[in-house]
C-alpha cells in the first residue's frame, strides 16, 4: 500500500468538502490518478447511464461474506480466502466491523511488504511459526471505509474512485455486517445495462509491469508489493506464456502445498520456488481493436479479473482489469492514460 502523508487535499463528492490524503510520491508505473476522474468541482464526471440504474446497496452487495475473527491465525485466514476467493470481514459475534484482511495484506506478510518484518523479526522466518502463530489482528486493516446498505451505487463508484480501493464492506445501520461489493461484483452488475463503445486499446492500462518466467516467488511477492498490483502478466522473451496473480499465491499457501516445498521450515527457502510452478497458463487475450464488450465478456465467463491486450505477434501491449472496466463503464469521456 501507498504511504501516505498527514496533508491532504479538499475535494467535493455530491457538493461535500472531503480531505483525501495524497499519495507521498506518484508509483512509476501505471495506475490511474483517481483526481485525474474528478471534475473541477472535485466530483466524478459520471456517465448519465450511472444515475439511470442507481439503486441502493440492498441488490448489490453480497450477503454471505466471509467473516474471521480477530484471533483467527494466519494460516486459517489463506485456507478461507483461497477457498472462497474474497477479501475477509474481521468481526466477533457481535458481528460488528472490527476489521478488513485483503490479499495485499497477506501478500506484504507472506514475503513482499512492510509486514514480512513481522515475520523476520518475532518468528526469526519460521514459516510453521509464522502462520501458526501470527494472528489477522496483526496485518488487517483496522479502520476500512465502508458503507451502509441504504447507501447507493454512486456513494460506492465515489469511494472507489476516490481512495483508489476495490472492496467495501456494507453495514446495516446499527453498525452490523450486511455484506460485502467488490469491483468484481460491481462489473458484472453494470455490464449489460450499460455500454462504452471504447476499443480495447482506448480502455487498457499501459506499459504493464511484467515478470520472467524465470523469477521468484519471493521477486514476485516484492513486486507486487512495492507497486501494489495483484497480477504480474509472466513473459519468456517478449511473449507472454501466463499470469501469476496474488490469488494464485494465496492459494499456494493456503492448500497446505507450500509444507511440501520447504526442508528446514525457513520461508525464505520457499521464496527461491519458480513462479513457472505456480503461474496461470490459461490466459484471456484480446487484440487493441476489439470491443471492450469482448474483453469484458471474457472475463466474465471465465471468472478472472483482467484480460491481456496483444498484437498479432503475440506482444503484450496492455492490460484491462476490473478497474479499468469500472472506470470505462462509469466515467464519463474516460479513457485509460
Amino acid at each position: 500500500m501507498e504511504t501516505l502523508i498527514n496533508a491532504g487535499t479538499n475535494i467535493y463528492i455530491l457538493g461535500v468538502e472531503m480531505n483525501v490524503p495524497i499519495p507521498r510520491k506518484p508509483r512509476p508505473l501505471r495506475k490511474t490518478d483517481p483526481y485525474r476522474l474528478l471534475r473541477s468541482d472535485g466530483t466524478p464526471n459520471f456517465d448519465d447511464n450511472i444515475f439511470k440504474v442507481e439503486k441502493e446497496l440492498y441488490f448489490i452487495a453480497r450477503r454471505e461474506p466471509r467473516i474471521v475473527s480477530p484471533s483467527t491465525v494466519i494460516r486459517r485466514a489463506l485456507e478461507e480466502m483461497s477457498t472462497y476467493g474474497r477479501s475477509l470481514l474481521v468481526s466477533l459475534s457481535d458481528r460488528r466491523l472490527h476489521g478488513l484482511l485483503t490479499l495485499g495484506d497477506l501478500i506484504s506478510y507472506l514475503g513482499g511488504g512492510e509486514y514480512f518484518k513481522i515475520v523476520a523479526n518475532r518468528h526469526k522466518y519460521n514459516i510453521y511459526s509464522a502462520l501458526e502463530k501470527e494472528i489477522v489482528e496483526t496485518i488487517m486493516a483496522k479502520n476500512p471505509i465502508s458503507l451502509y446498505v441504504d447507501d447507493t451505487l454512486i456513494n460506492v463508484l465515489e469511494a472507489m474512485i476516490v481512495h483508489g480501493i476495490g472492496v467495501i464492506p456494507i453495514l446495516n445501520r446499527d453498525n452490523t455486517i450486511y455484506g460485502i461489493i467488490t469491483e468484481h461484483d460491481l462489473v458484472k452488475y453494470l455490464y449489460g445495462i450499460i455500454k462504452t463503445g471504447l476499443k480495447a486499446r482506448e480502455a487498457m492500462s499501459t506499459p504493464v509491469l511484467t515478470i520472467s518466467i524465470n523469477s521468484t516467488l519471493g521477486k514476485a511477492l516484492e513486486t507486487m508489493s512495492t507497486y501494489g498490483f495483484r497480477r504480474l502478466p509472466v513473459t519468456s522473451g517478449n511473449t507472454v506464456v501466463g499470469i501469476l496473480t496474488a490469488m494464485d499465491i494465496v492459494k499456494y499457501f493456503g492448500s497446505h502445498r507450500v509444507y511440501g516445498d520447504t526442508s528446514t521450515g525457513d520461508i525464505r527457502e520457499v521464496h527461491s520456488k519458480k513462479i513457472e510452478d505456480l503461474m496461470t497458463s490459461s490466459l484471456v487475450t484480446v487484440k487493441p481493436d476489439d470491443d471492450l464488450a469482448v474483453a469484458i465478456q471474457e472475463m466474465v465467463d471465465k471468472g478472472v479479473s483482467s484480460a491481456l491486450v496483444v498484437d498479432d505477434e503475440g506482444v503484450l501491449q496492455g492490460i484491462i482489469t476490473e478497474r479499468d472496466v469500472l472506470y470505462a463503464l462509469t466515467i464519463t469521456g474516460y479513457r485509460a492514460g
